[in-house]
């Protein structure tokens, strides 16, 4: 099992920019695939982005263009950078990973391992 802890969730103005960093304890941490979903409130949770072992990103719709995965397999951390942000970014996001190198999609079914969550709020 691999532990999760989110970070850098806040309050911003919509149009402005977050990082979210997700730092991971595992071995041989490329071969995890991971993952950034979010849950906004009465909402079910949404797939954001998917990251394989080897760099290959997948990405949800209403996201593209305006976010970036990213990982350092050295520090065993991914980030989730997100620009124009829109008052309907507006969740709670969790960082998860699944001991599989490639992403298989972007369901919450695809991942066994969650972190605790990070606020993100955009206002107008």
């Amino acid at each position: 099992q691999v532990q999760l802890v989110e970070s850098g969730g806040d309050s911003v103005q919509a149009g402005g920019s977050l990082r979210l960093t997700c730092a991971a304890s595992a071995y041989n941490y490329y071969m995890y695939s991971l993952a950034w979903f979010r849950q906004a409130p009465g909402k079910e949770r949404e797939g954001v982005a998917c990251i394989s072992g080897y760099g290959d990103t997948v990405y949800g719709e209403p996201v593209k263009g305006r976010f970036t995965v990213s990982r350092d397999n050295a520090k065993n951390t991914m980030y989730l950078k997100m620009n124009s942000l829109k008052p309907e970014d507006t969740a709670s996001y969790y960082c998860a990973a699944e001991r599989r190198p490639y992403c298989r999609g972007i369901r919450p079914s695809d991942f066994g391992d969650w972190g605790q969550g990070t606020q993100v709020t955009v206002s107008s």
